[in-house]
């Protein structure tokens, strides 16, 4: 009921408006009784995954709070981890507004954001005055201005910042609204990107006795061939696991909706089917050791059950999220088997 009111409310404004207050709203009254409307006290499913122990395989995606500014509150709602960022070395204003779209008729949003956030400085002293003590993961980017063949640098340098923070770190490169980024996922550029990441994770878990497993966030506008490419390269690079997928540059399920042919990733319900089959097809090109994270389009508990028949692991929540609120997490939690 709640919730429900407080959307109703939120999406009679600007989308990216009301996305600011209601991070700021949870940032303000988490240790406040107001914390009382989103607290849920949800049953234990746990699940190891890459050698971390999780109370429930249901997560926050990266994207909701960038700056991890709200991982208490978020905490507090049951979410067995919660991935903030994704955040780059410097911090940077992202790409000119409007770039935030809601198509509430396909339970689906559009951004063109382009990793806007206050930098990994900032993040990183955020996630050390929380007292959230569950799984979280921190996904780290490259700058707009830093060349393809530099970006490799800003990667070490956010995972340096963010390695004794975090209980795992996710390499982005599949967000479409960063330009060329998506140019990483393939071929050399993608197999030299992860190497030095390895070499890197190798010589920090050397540094501080801890060893930070490594994702890597793919998209799901791939073809089969694609797919076989880069799940062999990850298996080569001795990444620890995939997030399949980001948002998809396929508007063709909402071009005739307002908004719908607005540049940037679609997200939430029309992207349901093809994460899942991308979800299926790497479990078939990486066997059945690498973890799976799967989010795209998860709107009930059986589109939940859905991803990881198809070979997931765990899953993340974002769009879907934002439609239906806490109870979204609760409803998952409950039907998991």
């Amino acid at each position: 009921m709640f919730y429900s009111l407080a959307r109703s409310l939120m999406f009679c404004t600007d989308a990216e408006f009301s996305h600011h207050l209601a991070l700021g709203s949870l940032k303000h009254l988490k240790n406040t009784p107001a914390s009382l409307l989103w607290r849920q006290d949800l049953p234990k499913k746990p699940v190891t995954v890459a050698g971390i122990h999780f109370d429930n395989p249901v997560g926050l995606a990266a994207g909701l709070d960038k700056n991890a500014d709200c991982i208490d509150a978020f905490g507090q709602m049951g979410f067995g981890f919660i991935e903030v960022g994704t955040v780059t070395p410097r911090p940077q204003a992202g790409n000119d507004k409007p770039r935030l779209f809601r198509l509430p008729a396909a339970n689906a949003i559009i951004n063109r954001m382009g990793f806007n956030n206050k930098g990994v400085d900032y993040l990183v002293e955020n996630v050390k005055k929380s007292s959230y003590k569950g799984v979280l993961g921190i996904n780290i980017g490259k700058n707009k201005d830093t060349p393809n063949e530099q970006g490799k640098d800003d990667y070490i340098e956010c995972m340096r910042k963010v390695y004794a923070h975090a209980s795992y770190i996710t390499v982005n490169i599949s967000s479409p609204n960063t330009p060329g980024l998506r140019d990483l996922q393939f071929g050399d550029a993608l197999f030299d990107l992860l190497q030095a990441v390895k070499n890197e994770q190798l010589d920090l878990q050397a540094q501080q006795d801890k060893y930070v497993p490594v994702f890597v966030k793919i998209a799901p506008d791939m073809d089969e061939v694609a797919v076989q490419q880069v799940a062999e390269t990850l298996l080569r690079s001795k990444m620890d696991g995939v997030i399949a997928t980001n948002t998809t540059l396929d508007k063709s399920a909402v071009q005739h909706l307002k908004y719908g042919n607005e540049m940037g990733g679609l997200s939430g319900l029309p992207v349901q089917q093809k994460s899942t089959e991308i979800i299926r097809q790497f479990r078939a090109a990486l066997g059945p050791k690498m973890p799976i994270i799967g989010v795209g389009g998860i709107d009930s508990a059986k589109a939940a059950q859905d991803k990881m028949d198809a070979g997931a692991n765990l899953v993340q929540l974002y769009s879907n999220f934002i439609y239906q609120g806490p109870a979204l997490i609760k409803q998952i939690v409950e039907s998991l088997k």
